[in-house]
């Protein structure tokens, strides 16, 4: 059956059980549990005879119940009716307190397929494949093509964990990661980060240390949304990276929280949006208030409430003082007053900031978003600023996409990649001029940008020809799904303007 095949036989389902109310992303999240325990008596069957041990079931205390049945798929699909019900929700249960992969995937797992009829469709659909024959990049692109599809689904709110491929192999083609090499992602959402430089590493000439060390040891991550995490995991393992009887690598813990106990050679990554980090508490009076957080860390250069500054920050601290990073971050990092000035400043003091790449709208899930990726590679300490001089690229002005009818695509950004020069960034050349006012490439220097009002890096130069030029117009859909941005992400701002005022309004 081919990929294509695989991916709409699937999601299918998902039509069938939407009527009952279980949306696209409780209903990936069933798949990822059937098909763990399906590909795991698969390598217990010759010829793997991988001896994977599963657990009976185990009471509301963790403790197993002596003769109670075995929690693989042979017991799951021999069940029926509210037999099976009551099975696979104490399956669950009983999962979820093991150690290891095992435990991240099935973490505060529950049963969504109150049918048990449909639950019984589910599980056959999966029990006709054999997952472990069906090729590595097959398996992985099934996957990926089930959350990109989950991604799409507005109501579930997946799209916020889930950053566009193209831009993510844009990135790893500039940074190029090498073999033997750590790579981290802070908040790493689905793994699309981890996946973009595993195909990167793994089409280099290999030895068996180098692809031992790319399967088990390159990447590691943190994911504090269970759901999200136990996807992360299950499309890495479907990749073929990480083992399924393995200690997960994928940490829950909050990243801001505490200093990384390791430093990496890569930092990839796309950190959640939203400018604020905030507790939710009830108070005396049984109201919700929300409070600005604050990450007390003596290694930040700023205490701020402002996530993305905070995670910026954490990234920095993160990189072996020859690591290397590539972030995407909203524009209020590259402009904000305050904490957000002293950061780029100490940024480009102690990291060679050498290239931003300005990002259009239309292309991200969450809308409204206009972000830029930053580049800088780590360096010892110095008395010197090590930032020079700063690229600019902008993919921004009179560049116009949408999710569906105009999605961006690798080839979008061939210009940039080639321009960005990942052999040899010394012989970058500009592409704009006082000749050529349209190019996209330019750079400033490390003295211009100081000498900025905030030390602001929100620099751009192009005309926007939609202000000036009526024939240069994009087409009417595609304006209108930039009115519905610049509004989504006007209403976002007021949100938090308002949540500002009511959190002074109690004291």
């Amino acid at each position: 059956m081919t990929e294509a095949t695989i991916i709409s036989k699937i999601w299918n389902l998902a039509s069938v059980l939407r009527d009952d109310g279980v949306g696209y992303g409780d209903y990936l999240e069933q798949i990822t549990y059937l098909l763990f325990l399906k590909m795991a008596e698969e390598l217990n069957n010759p010829p793997y005879n991988k001896g994977l041990k599963f657990p009976r079931l185990k009471d509301v205390e963790g403790n197993e119940i002596p003769d109670s049945d075995v929690c693989n798929w042979e017991t799951l699909k021999s069940k029926r009716g509210a037999e099976l019900d009551t099975f696979y929700s104490m399956m669950l249960r009983s999962l979820s307190t093991e150690k290891g992969m095992l435990g991240q995937i099935f973490t505060k797992s529950q049963n969504k397929i109150q049918d048990p009829a449909k639950l019984s469709r589910v599980i056959n659909m999966i029990d006709q494949e054999q997952w472990t024959m069906v090729k590595t990049d097959v398996k992985g692109a099934i996957y990926e093509g089930l959350l990109e599809k989950n991604a799409e689904d507005t109501k579930s709110g997946a799209g916020q964990y889930f950053t566009p491929r193209a831009l993510i192999r844009t990135m790893v083609k500039c940074v190029q990661p090498k073999p033997k090499k750590t790579i981290a992602d802070p908040a790493c959402g689905t793994g699309g980060f981890f996946l973009a430089s595993y195909d990167w590493i793994s089409k280099q000439s290999l030895d068996i240390e180098e692809k031992e060390f790319l399967k088990n040891n390159t990447f590691h991550g943190n994911e504090i949304v269970a759901n999200t995490r136990r996807m992360c995991l299950m499309n890495m393992y479907l990749h073929n990276i990480g083992e399924i009887d393995g200690e997960s690598f994928i940490s829950s813990n909050d990243a801001l929280i505490a200093p990384s106990e390791e430093h990496y050679d890569y930092v990839l990554a796309n950190p959640p949006f939203g400018k604020k980090s905030s507790m939710t508490s009830t108070n005396d009076q049984g109201e919700i208030e929300k409070e600005d957080l604050s990450y007390n860390r003596q290694d930040f250069w700023e205490s701020t409430s402002n996530k993305q500054l905070n995670f910026l920050q954490h990234i920095k601290t993160m990189l072996k003082s020859t690591g290397q990073a590539a972030v995407v971050l909203p524009d209020n990092v590259l402009f904000e007053g305050g904490a957000g000035e002293e950061v780029r400043k100490q940024l480009m003091k102690t990291t060679d900031l050498h290239t931003i790449l300005r990002l259009p709208t239309g292309i991200f899930y969450a809308n409204g978003v206009k972000a830029n990726v930053l580049f800088f590679d780590n360096k010892p300490a110095s008395k010197e600023a090590q930032t020079k001089e700063v690229w600019f690229y902008d993919y921004r002005t009179n560049v116009h996409h949408t999710l569906k009818k105009k999605p961006l695509t690798t080839a979008d950004l061939e210009e940039f990649v080639k321009l960005y020069n990942p052999g040899n960034r010394n012989k970058r050349k500009a592409t704009w001029s006082e000749d050529n006012p349209e190019g996209r490439w330019r750079k400033y220097s490390y003295e211009e940008i100081l000498a900025r009002d905030k030390t602001n890096l929100d620099i751009f130069w192009l005309k926007d020809k939609s202000l000036t030029d009526l024939d240069n117009l994009p087409d009417p859909d595609v304006l209108a799904s930039e009115i519905i941005e610049n509004i989504e992400s006007g209403l976002e701002s007021f949100k938090e303007i308002m949540e500002a005022l009511n959190g002074n309004s109690h004291g």
